[in-house]
Order: structure tokens, then C-alpha cells, then sequence
């Protein structure tokens, strides 16, 4: 994904090719991954508009915003992250591009709200992300939201929502699920850690990637909730409706209305 520098021509990196070898990573662990944007993409259009101004919430390379402004080119996204190496992408992807915008910022820390360039948006959006944190701080950064969204829009949660009511249903759905990642990964399919060597050992990213594993380790420790803690935190928060608008067997996508 990049190529061999030279004095005259220093090293430089594809960054659309990295954004979408995080996609094939991430479709490696979620093959319906396509499926949860194109709700979320619809919800926005049904209560924003086709010129929606977004918040992506935890948007690591920028997934979401790259679907949202395919679907609506008169669109604004802004990108709220704190993994340097995923912001690197994200940048490089969007660069020169006056639609997008990020911010490096802690979502656990109650000031990052102040870093935004808008005081409200039309939906905030995230996916595959917040289980990343404690329920605590969930529950924080769930607080924080009603204030970033105009009356009358919506946040939406695509995320691992297990239902621990259901144990045989989930054990068959993740054995059915790892078979279907085992054969991927026969064919050459790259899962998390092999992802993040290839990152490693690009000259241009291997800095952020170091940064990341200095801030984060492996993989960080937080909780994967049932929709219906979701949904009551949110109601607790402030937003009016909450439920969920799409569903697979082991994921969710919570929408909350203001």
C-alpha cells in the first residue's frame, strides 16, 4: 500500500487503499457491515435531509463518513477519533476535501465537545466502536449527546449488542460466524493483528501505529450491552425515542431521537 521512497521522492502511502483494507478487515469479522450503513444512511435521509450535517462519533479511518458523502455529496462530516494511526488514514483519505473535518479527541474526557467546529449537528453516527468503553463511561458520553443535536435529530449506534438472555441462540450464531471466518481466513482474508503488522511495517504509518499500541494496547477493555441498555441510557440522556432500527444476530443499530 506504499511505495519505496527516494531523495528526490519521499516515501509516500495509498491511503484510499488503506481505507479499504480496514473495510475488507472489518467485513472479515462483519459480513452485514454494509447492510447496518445502508439503515443508517436511510435513517439519516428520512430525518436530516440529503445535506446532513454529521458527527462521526469515534470514526477511526473514517468509514462512515466516506459512505455518508458518497450517498449525499452536499454533505459535512466531522471526524472525532483518538487513534493516531486510523486518524492518519482518515486524513490522508479526505485531504483537500472542505466537506470533512476531524478532531483528535478523548471521548472519555467531558471537554472534547469544545474541539467541535459546530455546535450542533443533524445526526451523530458511530459503528463498531463504543463497546470500546466501560458502561460508565458509556453512560457518560451518552449525556454529553442531546447537546450536540439539533431538535428533532438522532444519534445511531451500530454496535455488538449481544442479548445475554439468549446463550444457546448466541452459541450458534458465533460458531456458524467463526466457521464462515475460518474459511476467509484460509483464503487469505486479514484479521486484526495481521491488519495492524501490515500497518506496522509502512514507513509512513508505523509511528501513529506505535502511538496507538502506546495508548490502547491489544485491544481495549469495555462492555458489549444488550440493546435495551442502550436505549434506556439514552432515554436517561434526554432523547425523546429510542429503539433499535436494524438487527442481526449479534449486532444492533440503536437510533435515538431528540
Amino acid at each position: 500500500m506504499g511505495g519505496t521512497g527516494t531523495d528526490a521522492a519521499p516515501y509516500a502511502t495509498d491511503w484510499r487503499a488503506w481505507q479499504e483494507s480496514w473495510d475488507r478487515q472489518q467485513e472479515w469479522y462483519m459480513p452485514d457491515r454494509e447492510e447496518r450503513f445502508r439503515v443508517m444512511l436511510d435513517m439519516t435521509e428520512a430525518l436530516a435531509g440529503p445535506a446532513p450535517r454529521v458527527l462521526d462519533l469515534a470514526c477511526g479511518t473514517g468509514s462512515i463518513t466516506d459512505r455518508v458523502l458518497r450517498r449525499f455529496p452536499d454533505a459535512r462530516s466531522t471526524g472525532v477519533d483518538l487513534d493516531p494511526a486510523l486518524l492518519a488514514i482518515a486524513r490522508g483519505t479526505f485531504a483537500g476535501d472542505e466537506r470533512v473535518s476531524f478532531v483528535t479527541a478523548d471521548l472519555k474526557r467531558p471537554e472534547w465537545t469544545r474541539e467541535l467546529p459546530y455546535e450542533t449537528y443533524d445526526v451523530v453516527l458511530t459503528a463498531t466502536a463504543l463497546h470500546w468503553l466501560p458502561s460508565a463511561d458509556l453512560r457518560a458520553l451518552y449525556g454529553r449527546l442531546p447537546a450536540l443535536v439539533r431538535e428533532g435529530g438522532a444519534f445511531m449506534n451500530a454496535d455488538h449488542m449481544p442479548d445475554p438472555a439468549t446463550p444457546r441462540i448466541n452459541a450458534a450464531e458465533r460458531a456458524h460466524r467463526h466457521a464462515a471466518m475460518d474459511r476467509a481466513r484460509a483464503a487469505g482474508a486479514l484479521d486484526w493483528a495481521d491488519w495492524w503488522r501490515t500497518a506496522a511495517a509502512d514507513p509512513v504509518l508505523a509511528g501513529p501505529t506505535a502511538e496507538r499500541f502506546a495508548l490502547y494496547g491489544e485491544h481495549a477493555e469495555g462492555d458489549s450491552l444488550p440493546v435495551g441498555r442502550h436505549t434506556e441510557m439514552l432515554r436517561a440522556a434526554g432523547f425523546a425515542e429510542a429503539r433499535a432500527v436494524w438487527s442481526s444476530p449479534s449486532d444492533a443499530l440503536v437510533l435515538a431521537l431528540k
